[in-house]
């Protein structure tokens, strides 16, 4: 067992989906699996494994920051053996290009961290999406019948949620930047580290140039487009 996970051998599935919220990882895992079964509680951040289609996939809940979401990766990696990630989560669109509830396809991460430019000794590693992933769920998304807006594009994982200096978002919209989240920069990272593969796909929940929000309740039970993304993308 894991420190922080702490599932058996075996209970996790070689692909995994990763919400920040252990809330929305339950809603997921009963609202998409089929014969879903939690595997861990540990500290209240639950995992499930179930069936999409026939086809093994879990549910881990991993917090919010790259620092909490790290620990998890690392043991899903190393621990369990686990070839693709895919974080499901929300994001703040940074740009009126992109509007809410829009999901964005992270081809890339910029970051204020410092995790990486201590592992490179202050270089700027560039971390991007597996690229079998992001074709897959480019297709998935523009699949769907709905037509609902998606984008594919760079977003900026922050270490804080309440920002020292905020003007400076605009300087990243200015180089291509939509969005504002606080994981994917640190999980592609961690999965070029070990050889596996990852993606990132977000919807906006909330706007920060209009100021417009969904509630928590929606960012828990309400996503479901980037759900059916995620899948497809990993498993279909």
């Amino acid at each position: 067992m894991s420190t922080h996970i702490g599932a058996r051998p075996g209970d996790i599935a070689p692909t995994v989906l990763l919400p920040g919220d252990p809330l929305r990882a339950r809603w997921i895992a009963e609202t998409f699996l089929d014969d879903a079964r939690c595997y861990s509680e540990v500290r209240g951040m639950y995992g499930f494994t179930g069936t999409w289609h026939g086809r093994p996939v879990s549910v881990q809940g991993s917090g919010m920051g790259q620092p909490s979401m790290a620990i998890y990766v690392n043991e899903l990696f190393t621990d369990y053996d686990v070839q693709s990630v895919v974080r499901v989560g929300s994001c703040g669109a940074v740009t009126e290009d992109v509007g809410i509830r829009d999901v964005i396809i992270a081809s890339g991460a910029c970051t204020d961290s410092s995790m990486n430019r201590i592992a490179f000794h202050g270089i700027d590693y560039a971390p991007v999406a597996d690229f079998g992933l992001l074709r897959g769920a480019v297709e998935a998304a523009e699949a769907r019948q709905d037509g609902s807006p998606f984008h594919v594009g760079l977003i900026f994982s922050s270490d804080s949620f309440y920002a020292a200096r905020p003007e400076l978002l605009g300087e990243m919209v200015k180089y291509g930047v939509l969005a504002v989240e606080m994981e994917a920069s640190a999980l592609y990272t961690l999965a070029a580290k070990h050889r596996r593969r990852a993606l990132a796909i977000c919807t906006v929940s909330d706007h920060i140039v209009t100021g417009e929000e969904t509630t928590s309740q929606e960012r828990e039970q309400t996503f479901g487009e980037m759900i059916e993304i995620a899948l497809t993308a990993a498993l279909g």
